[in-house]
């Protein structure tokens, strides 16, 4: 098992740069993937989801469809060689947003499900 350097940045008690699993890296991949706006990285502008404008959006079934086939796709392009994603759901309620994602670890072959919250405040 190895260790990362954990997403967000942050010094742990001993004053060191925090470390995480390799579960937990893999989760921070997921959000920082999901999260990250399209042309907020310089030299990958086509990385990221866009899917911090749903928090605005209005909700009904075939925009959360339509959204769980666009993230399961980014997924698939940016993570397949970390991960293999068994599914993708989208809940959007007034300005709440959460995102679950059930994964197959590529390294270990172990399930995973990562749990993605995001509102307006955030």
């Amino acid at each position: 098992m190895s260790t990362h350097l954990d997403f967000p940045f942050q010094v742990d008690a001993h004053g060191r740069s925090a470390r995480t699993t390799d579960e937990g890296h893999v989760r921070d991949l997921i959000e920082q993937l999901l999260f990250t706006v399209p042309g907020e990285r310089v030299n990958r502008p086509d990385f990221g989801s866009g899917v911090l404008q749903l928090v605005f959006a209005p909700g009904s079934p075939e925009l959360a469809g339509a959204v769980e086939y666009s993230l399961q796709a980014a997924l698939q392009r940016w993570l397949a060689d970390v991960i293999q994603v068994e599914r993708v759901e989208v809940e959007t309620e007034e300005a709440e947003l959460r995102i679950t994602v059930g994964y197959v670890l590529l390294a270990t072959g172990e399930a995973g499900t990562a749990v993605l919250e995001r509102g307006t405040g955030a």
